[in-house]
């Protein structure tokens, strides 16, 4: 699959509809309203934006939103994005760099054991 780079507005409006979906734009406005502090025309603006760059399909009538990509999708995209920016593709580098900043508790610790041993296989 071909990377999507999502703003952070994007990603925002994006939550909503993995949750939520499928979903209608005006529904979409009303939760960015209560929740984000948007108009309508700013979440159709966000929405316009992802069906373009393929991120969500539209479906007539009503302007019915389904994810096209996949909140895990984003995330692993957003995160080998973020390894090789600023860690020269280096997830030793990364890992380093995340554990190294925080205590971790033993739980913390055994569970990243077992992410990474889990990730051999």
């Amino acid at each position: 699959m071909e990377y999507i780079k999502l703003f952070d507005s994007e990603l925002k409006l994006m939550e909503h509809v993995w949750s939520n979906a499928p979903i209608t734009a005006k529904e979409l406005a009303v939760i960015a309203d209560k929740e984000i502090g948007w108009n309508k025309n700013t979440t159709y603006t966000v929405l316009k934006k992802l069906v373009d760059k393929g991120a969500i399909r539209r479906e007539e009538p009503n302007f019915i939103c389904y994810p096209i990509v996949s909140k895990e999708q984003v995330q692993q995209a957003e995160t080998d994005n973020l390894i090789n920016k600023l860690f020269n593709g280096s997830k030793k580098a990364f890992f380093a760099a995340f554990v190294g900043r925080d205590k971790l508790s033993a739980s913390e610790i055994e569970e990243l054991k077992r992410i990474i041993e889990k990730s051999g296989e």
